[in-house]
């Protein structure tokens, strides 16, 4: 692993098939019921809007990202040089993409495809880890090539909804390796169990958002923490104030004692409401791939179509009102495969509604 000096860049390929930079926010349109998109709230809360409301007279000023540094490393333990405010987490993926470089990327897939899109951009081309339905999704370590210079692995793992244990991926690290976790949803999991944050995080940069459970998609606000000398090179890659003020006064409360609280109900709220959604899916003969640890499942929906062609049962959701993810653009998936998110229960039994009567249309076909 070798880390770049300010200033050093590369310039960019292009992107790859399948659409690397296509995500649930285009499945959504009006009138549809929102299942494609990962974000708990439909907006912040109250005393959210109030404390970003109460920002505005400071934005003639740059932002201090000092508060916000502060109240990462309390959260977690952690020193103030092993955090790093980012403008949600997919801009830690493009300051490791630029600060690392490395000469033997692995991205473990089916993933979040942000991590290798900017990879590319910035001139490397990863290798690729597929993990499969038959296996659970769950990563063999043995997979891995003992060449890897840096591995990104999601946990729990956006689109599959499977938990690695930090053991396995704690198995991954290398002298000369950095291992990359994106644990964008593990304030979805009651207790974060398997977080790889903790003491010892040499060659480790683990990356949190707090966009999902806060409903703050639109305000970017995200952070990464680990490896001192891996988070003062993404520093150095990092463009000036590239984080709002509104966004580092939300982080500092989302990331105070009582909203951790919140964040804990929250989870098993979700964890509750996930049960009920794969029972109801269970009744249809639909099984989630893996065991799903995070606020949304993966669907196979191959046996739902019938006769028709891949993809169908995803565009007759569209017809019955609902968006949910599309499979194909995540490597390793293909059309027949939908993330849904998991919401309240009366949602959940529309969805399962809505399922029962595209079953019974592919039946007649």
């Amino acid at each position: 692993m070798t880390l770049a000096p300010p200033g050093d860049g590369c310039l960019a390929t292009g992107e790859d098939e399948p659409d690397l930079r296509y995500h649930g926010d285009r499945e959504v349109e009006e009138g549809l019921i929102d299942l494609a998109v990962n974000v708990r709230l439909p907006a912040p809360p109250d005393y959210l809007i109030e404390i970003i409301n109460e920002t505005v007279p400071q934005l003639a000023k740059y932002p201090d990202p000092g508060d916000a540094i502060q109240a990462i490393a309390a959260a977690h333990n952690l020193r103030q040089d092993q955090a790093l405010p980012t403008a949600g987490g997919a801009e830690a993926f493009t300051l490791i993409a630029r600060a690392v470089q490395a000469s033997d990327p692995v991205i473990i897939h089916p993933q979040f495809t942000e991590p290798e899109a900017a990879l590319i951009t910035a001139g490397r081309r990863p290798s690729r880890v597929i993990l499969t339905a038959d296996e659970g999704f769950q990563l063999d370590p043995a997979r891995i090539p003992a060449s890897a210079d840096l591995i990104i692995i999601g946990n729990p793992t956006n689109p599959t909804s499977v938990l690695h244990s930090a053991a396995t991926i704690r198995s991954l690290l290398r002298r000369d390796r950095l291992v990359v976790v994106d644990e964008a949803f593990m304030d979805a999991v009651p207790g974060d169990v398997e977080t790889m944050i903790g003491r010892q995080m040499t060659g480790l940069v683990v990356i949190r958002s707090l966009t999902k459970t806060w409903g703050l998609a639109g305000l970017r606000a995200g952070y990464a923490v680990g490896d001192p000398a891996v988070i003062a090179a993404m520093r150095r890659q990092q463009p000036l104030w590239s984080v709002s003020t509104p966004a580092l006064a939300v982080m500092t409360t989302c990331l105070s004692p009582e909203a951790r609280d919140i964040v804990a109900t929250v989870a098993q709220q979700t964890a509750d409401h996930r049960a009920t959604l794969l029972e109801l899916l269970a009744d249809l003969g639909l099984q989630a791939a893996g065991s799903p640890a995070g606020p949304f499942v993966l669907i196979d929906t191959t046996g739902l179509r019938g006769p028709h062609p891949p993809g169908w049962v995803r565009q007759a959701l569209r017809e019955h009102g609902f968006a949910v993810r599309r499979g194909e653009t995540f490597p390793g998936l293909g059309p027949d495969w939908i993330r849904v998110a998991v919401r309240d229960p009366s949602v959940n039994r529309h969805l399962a509604d809505a399922l029962r009567v595209i079953d019974c249309r592919s039946a007649t076909m």
